[in-house]
C-alpha cells in the first residue's frame, strides 16, 4: 500500500492543526500515511516546488504562501485560479497542481454545524486579506443578498467591493445582519465595546481564528445571544474538502470536526 507524505506548511506553523486532520483523514478512508509541520517564509516560498514529489505527495498552504504557491503550479483548478490563491497542493505526474479550498469548507461548515444556506443573507464580513477573499467570493457565488466588508486596508476593501455584485464597503452595512465573520489576526484586533449595529441574537456569529478557542469577540456575541462557532469548524470542513479534492474521496467534515473537539482544548 501506497505512503502518503502529507504536510502543511507556513510561517508561523508550529500550531497548526492540520496533520491532526490529514492523519484522522487517512484512518478514515483507510489509507497509510503521515503528516508534518514545515515553517516556511515568503523569502523560502519558491522552494515548496522543489519539495513536492521529492517530500511531499500533497500539501496543505497557509499564510503567508497562498499567493506564491499559486503562482508555482502547473494547473489551478477554477476557484483558485479566480481568485490568485491556493490552500491545496498535489504533485501528480510530475506536475504541480493547486486548488482553493476555504470558501467551500466555510459554507460547508455553516450547513453542517448550523443547518442553514446564506442564500439571500445580508452578511458582514470584518478584514479584507486572503481568507476574507476566498469567504467573500463564496458567499456571492452561494447567493448572499449582501456582504458589507469592514477591513483596515482601504484598498483591499476596494478591490472586493469592484471585483463582485452585491459587495459592499462598511459605509452600506444592511439590516439586520444574518451572518457576521470575523477574519481579522487575533493578533492585530481592538476590542470594541459594542457589537455593530444590526447584529442581534438572531445573529450568527463565526471567528475563523481558534487560539484561544472563544477569543473577546466571540465571547462578546455568545453573550448578546448569537449562535457562534470558532475557526475549528472552517478548518474541519475545510481540509475535509481539500482531502477529498486529492483523493476525490467523501471524508466528512464533521467527522473530522470531532477528531477535534473530542481532544483537550
Amino acid at each position: 500500500m501506497r505512503t502518503w507524505r502529507l504536510g502543511v506548511v507556513g510561517s508561523p506553523i508550529e500550531h497548526s492543526l492540520s496533520p491532526q486532520l490529514h492523519v484522522a483523514g487517512l484512518a478514515y478512508l483507510g489509507l497509510e500515511g503521515t503528516s508534518e509541520r514545515l515553517d516556511v517564509d515568503l523569502e523560502h516560498a519558491h522552494q515548496l516546488r522543489g519539495m513536492m514529489g521529492e517530500r511531499f505527495d500533497a500539501l496543505a498552504v497557509t499564510m503567508p504562501l497562498k499567493e506564491r504557491a499559486a503562482a508555482l503550479c502547473d494547473d489551478l483548478e477554477e476557484r483558485a485560479a479566480a481568485l490568485g490563491v491556493v490552500n491545496s497542493l498535489l504533485w501528480r505526474d510530475d506536475r504541480l497542481l493547486g486548488a482553493s479550498t476555504d470558501g467551500a469548507g466555510f459554507l460547508d461548515s455553516l450547513r453542517g454545524e448550523f443547518g442553514v444556506g446564506v442564500s439571500g443573507a445580508h452578511v458582514v464580513v470584518l478584514g479584507s486579506g486572503g481568507a476574507a477573499r476566498a469567504i467573500v467570493d463564496a458567499l456571492v457565488r452561494e447567493g448572499a443578498s449582501a456582504v458589507s466588508v469592514l477591513g483596515r486596508n482601504a484598498d483591499t476593501v476596494t478591490a472586493l467591493v469592484n471585483a463582485h455584485r452585491g459587495v459592499v464597503d462598511h459605509t452600506l452595512i444592511y439590516r439586520p445582519v444574518e451572518l457576521i465573520v470575523n477574519t481579522t489576526p487575533s493578533s492585530s484586533r481592538v476590542h470594541h465595546g459594542a457589537a455593530l449595529q444590526g447584529v442581534s441574537r438572531e445573529t450568527i456569529a463565526v471567528d475563523i481564528t481558534y487560539e484561544p478557542r472563544q477569543s473577546p469577540w466571540l465571547a462578546q456575541h455568545a453573550a448578546m445571544g448569537c449562535r457562534t462557532r470558532n475557526g475549528l469548524s472552517m478548518l474541519a470542513y475545510t481540509v475535509a474538502r481539500q482531502m477529498n479534492w486529492w483523493w476525490d474521496s467523501d471524508i466528512p467534515g464533521a467527522h473530522l470536526l470531532s477528531t477535534l473537539t473530542e481532544a483537550p482544548a
